[in-house]
């Protein structure tokens, strides 16, 4: 069984392939009467767009979005909304020595060891192309929870981190890496260049931050607000770690310095730290939720790696095509996708459990 929806109330799906004539999704539990249309979802795959600077794969597709179902004079019916978006910008024969031998990070030797067949065309369904359609359908889940912001940003590249203290959120939107810190953008110019240039790609960390989501939302046990984000972040593609609030940090506290006091406060309490990222025991607090990710470093690249053919032959491939240098760069608008995708799931499930 091949696994391919996310959510419980507010449901999506996607398909299609990387090099495939179309990719899709259909979101399902949205309720109705909700304004929407095309112009309400791409700006979000604007952000996410390739080819828009050199610190991102060269690949050029307009993303444009087109919704087939679920709205009629400009609102939504409740019923299932089909969100297409066409490829016109595919190479598959940059992808012809994939076929004969796999590329070690990749999923190529994975899906080849569970189906016994695979597309080498980008990767097929592993392809981070996919995440197109978690952006189009994370434009809708905006809808669903208006008195939700949501941010993203890049908090290091290839190690290299941000200066919290020189934190400018105005700043995310004026370079091409989501970086709100601007000497750091400019160390990162340099270091995703010499990357490229050595035909080599880096990991990253992006942080992400939804104020305004009210205390209550989440469940006890299985459906954990937490644990939801952290499967949501977790199968976004190269990402290999999540943290909520401090993470691992935590590990290193004493209990009192972990500890979110508590003050009274004009509308609830006001607490004086956020360590626990704005969700205690699975449920929302009222603080901002706070989530961290970690993305490997793009696994197709030019430099020469050991590897096997599919008949179990030693041999090295070098990955040719256009390929993000840092593949964590346009992961940014993704977590901010799923991090909606997750609030507006668990906002309709205590709607429907609470009233």
């Amino acid at each position: 069984m091949s696994y391919n929806s996310f959510g419980h109330v507010f449901r999506f799906t996607t398909w299609g392939e990387s090099h495939g004539p179309a990719i899709g999704a259909v979101v399902d539990g949205c309720p109705p009467g909700i304004a929407l249309s095309e112009g309400d979802i791409q700006p979000w795959l604007d952000k996410r767009r390739p080819g828009q600077s050199r610190f991102t794969t060269q690949r050029r597709e307009p993303d444009e979005v087109r919704i087939l179902s679920g709205v009629f004079e400009g609102r939504t019916t409740g019923t299932p909304i089909s969100l297409l978006i066409e490829n016109v910008d595919q190479r598959s024969k940059d992808y012809s020595d994939v076929a004969r031998a796999y590329r070690p990070g990749h999923a190529d030797y994975a899906y080849d060891a569970k189906y016994g067949f695979r597309d080498p065309r980008g990767g097929g369904r592993s392809s981070a192309r996919e995440t197109a359609m978690r952006v189009a359908a994370g434009a809708v889940a905006r809808l669903v929870i208006p008195e939700v912001m949501i941010r993203g940003w890049v908090e290091s590249i290839g190690g290299d981190a941000i200066d919290p203290a020189s934190f400018d959120p105005e700043e995310i939107g004026r370079n091409p890496f989501f970086c709100p810190d601007a000497a750091a953008a400019a160390r990162w110019e340099a270091k995703i260049d010499a990357a490229r240039k050595a035909g080599s790609s880096l990991g990253a960390v992006v942080a992400c931050e939804a104020t305004g989501v009210p205390p209550g939302w989440g469940a006890p046990l299985y459906a954990k607000l937490d644990a939801e984000l952290a499967h949501a972040c977790m199968g976004i593609n190269a990402v290999k770690g999540v943290e909520i609030g401090d993470g691992f940090a935590a590990a290193a506290l004493s209990g009192e310095e972990n500890a979110d006091a508590m003050q009274p406060g004009n509308e609830g309490p006001r607490f004086l730290s956020n360590h626990a990222g704005g969700i205690a025991g699975g449920i929302s607090t009222g603080q901002p939720v706070r989530v961290r990710v970690a993305f490997k470093p793009t696994s197709s690249i030019l430099t020469p790696v050991e590897t096997i053919t599919r008949e179990g032959e030693a041999t090295t491939i070098a990955t040719k095509g256009r390929h993000d240098p840092c593949v964590g760069i346009r992961g940014v608008p993704v977590v901010e996708a799923m991090m909606a995708l997750v609030l507006a799931d668990q906002k309709l499930l205590n709607r429907a459990q609470c009233g």
